[in-house]
Parts: structure tokens; sequence; C-alpha cells
């Protein structure tokens, strides 16, 4: 099984901790084994397969935001605990620009999150956001400005949270839109937007 990168970090203490407390302390010994299997799980990679065409989920998780930014559409994903968090590219591109933004921590599923820390990834005429929730505080973008990225390519993980954003290209409007608030997604295979003229 593939797993993002940083989950020998998160994982490998608890269950190493797990072989002395067998002895000394069994059920400390299961609470970290537990520890460890639910890391391993959270860091879980899958392979996807991208459709050939529309602009993709960046992330598993629920539709929680659809708003209008400036004549552009907004689709926002909320990631629970028990999604895959490796985020995907919503469309292919190049990668004109990566930007760390700080901010609060407010919880992903809040207004408020539109303020948190951020990682604001620019494919051309498409913008990817990777949004830090209450609890996760390590956002790791895997790009590089000028890289090339197809559909559905990794991008990027949040440890522990929370929130992916796709800023549809200017071309797209309601009528293209295929998902609505509380839709389940998956990243880098449910179409979120199918334009014609795009």
């Amino acid at each position: 099984m593939r797993l993002a990168p940083g989950a020998r970090r998160y994982a490998l203490p608890p269950l190493v901790a797990a072989v002395p407390l067998a002895f000394v302390a069994p059920p400390l010994a299961a609470l970290a084994l537990a520890l460890g299997g639910f890391v391993v799980h959270f860091f879980r990679d899958p392979a996807r397969s991208p459709p050939p065409r529309g602009v993709v989920s960046p992330a598993d998780g629920r539709v929680s935001v659809v708003r209008e930014e400036d004549g552009r559409l907004r689709v926002g994903v909320f990631m629970n605990v028990t999604d895959v968090h490796v985020l995907r590219a919503p469309r292919a591109g190049v990668v004109e620009s990566l930007t760390h933004r700080p901010g609060a921590h407010r919880p992903a599923f809040s207004k408020d999150s539109d303020r948190n820390e951020r990682v604001d990834v620019t494919l051309d005429t498409c913008e990817c956001s990777m949004i830090a929730g209450w609890f996760a505080r390590r956002i790791h973008p895997y790009l590089s400005t000028g890289e090339e990225v197809s559909r559905g390519d990794r991008i990027g993980h949040i440890a522990f949270g929370s929130r992916a954003d796709v800023l549809l290209p200017p071309a797209y409007d309601r009528d293209d839109l295929l998902v609505a608030e509380g839709d389940t997604v998956r990243a880098g295979e449910t179409v979120v937007a199918l334009s014609a003229a795009a």
C-alpha cells in the first residue's frame, strides 16, 4: 500500500512503543497499535483513474462550498478523518505560482476557514487551495513553479486535515457544475465541472 510522505514520522513512534508496552501494560500496547494503525490508514495514497475531460475534485470528501467569487466559481471539499488526504490536480496545466499564506486554524467546515493557513497553487487558468483546519498544521505541496501536471496527478497532502478548494477557470459558469453542496466526491476522479467551451 502506497503512503503519503510523513507517514513513518507519525506512525512509527506508537507502533514501536507498542512492543515494550505489550509486556508491561497490554491495554496501552493495544491503544498504541490502534493509534499507529489509524495513522497508516490516514496517510494511505490509493491509485486513481482520472477521466479524460472536466475539472476533477482535488480531494476526497464532501462538497462544503459552492460560491461565486469575482465572477468565478469556487468549489470547496471538506475532508473528514476517514477520507484520503492526498490531493490531486483538478486539471492539467503548468504551475504558475505556489503561494503559502499564513493564517488561523479554524474548523475547515466553518465560514471562518477562508482565513486559515493555506497554500494556493495556480495552474494556468485554474487555482487549487490546500487549506489547513483547526487540527491540521502541516500542508505538504509536492509541486514547484514551472512544473507541468496532468489531471489527477498528486499535488500534495494535508497532515490531519482539512479542506481543498478549486477556483474554476473564468469560462465555467453554474450550468457547468456537476456537484452541489453535500455531495460526496473522490480526488482525481469525480468531475465537479464540465464545459463545452473550455
